[in-house]
């Protein structure tokens, strides 16, 4: 049907939208949209914090004990005494087993030794009656003679063959006991030497602990200064970031991250208010101006 007069109907909704955006899709459905409103920060997370100037400074103060905590926390870990004791402990411990072994190895010879001093002894003792037999003139009969004698020749190249092997034995235990005695020497004095670093380390230790302790308390007290939602903000960005939660905005430089504003940033950052907590664009930590941020 043709139009008639110069009635115009206004287009549709969605037809609206693509002639003003022709780039993106139409949002259907509640928009949730609310622009920013000027002079506050723009923030990704939720509304801003407010502040003041003194209660952001102090956050760089909980957050400079923080750092010193790590910093105290890293140092505890990484004295070179911590690696000497490990080290030192491990081959204390090697060489304790190797003395078990030694000492093993001496027993199971000595046993070894006694086993073939009692077959000598026996050797010595049967070739001893034969001798005196023979020499007694006990024995007439040729043939027992000449058996007798054959006994005794046999004997005697049997006690030689046993005396060698416990030759043998003997000097395998001399060794196994100077090995055991040299390894025992060498853990007793390396164990004094883990007790002197050992002491040492506990020293610094102490020295260590003490300084944190101190830094821990002051650290309380300033944080219990602090609004809870601030302070909780913080604690979130420095589980995130390295440890580093709040930076200052010094010579226009962050230097949570060490970037240098731009002009624009800057420009948008003189526009809060003084109370206004402000949070990095680029690295998101909590950004405190202080009396030189070359704003």
């Amino acid at each position: 049907m043709p139009l008639t007069g110069c009635e115009t109907t206004s287009p549709p909704e969605v037809l609206r939208w693509r002639l003003a955006y022709p780039r993106y899709p139409p949002i259907r459905g509640r928009c949730t949209y609310r622009p920013a409103r000027p002079g506050r920060p723009c923030s990704r997370e939720g509304p801003p914090l407010n502040a003041d100037p003194e209660t952001q400074l102090r956050l760089l103060d909980v957050q400079a004990l923080d750092l010193k905590l790590d910093q105290l926390a890293h140092r505890r870990r990484t004295l070179p005494e911590v690696a000497e004791v490990e080290s030192l402990a491990a081959e204390h411990t090697r060489l304790g087993d190797a003395e078990v072994v030694a000492q093993t190895t001496v027993a199971d010879l000595e046993r070894e030794q006694k086993r073939a001093d009692a077959d000598v002894e026996k050797v010595r003792t049967r070739k001893s009656r034969d001798q005196k037999r023979l020499d007694a003139g006990q024995v007439t009969s040729p043939k027992e003679l000449e058996s007798l004698q054959r006994e005794i020749e046999s004997l005697n190249r049997r006690q030689s063959d046993l005396e060698d092997a416990e030759l043998e034995i003997m000097e395998r235990l001399e060794q196994a006991q100077n090995e055991a005695e040299t390894l025992k020497a060498e853990r007793e004095k390396l164990g004094q030497r883990v007790r002197e670093v050992q002491q040492s380390r506990d020293a610094k230790w102490a020295e260590i602990d003490q300084e944190a302790e101190a830094a821990r308390v002051r650290r309380s007290e300033l944080a219990g200064q602090l609004p809870e939602e601030l302070l909780a903000l913080y604690e979130k960005i420095r589980a995130s970031q390295n440890g580093i939660g709040a930076a200052a905005l010094r010579r226009r430089t962050c230097e949570g991250c060490q970037m240098q504003l731009d002009a624009a940033e800057l420009k948008r950052i003189s526009s809060f208010a003084p109370e206004v907590v402000i949070r990095h664009d680029e690295c998101r930590r909590i950004l405190v101006r202080v009396p030189d941020s070359g704003l």
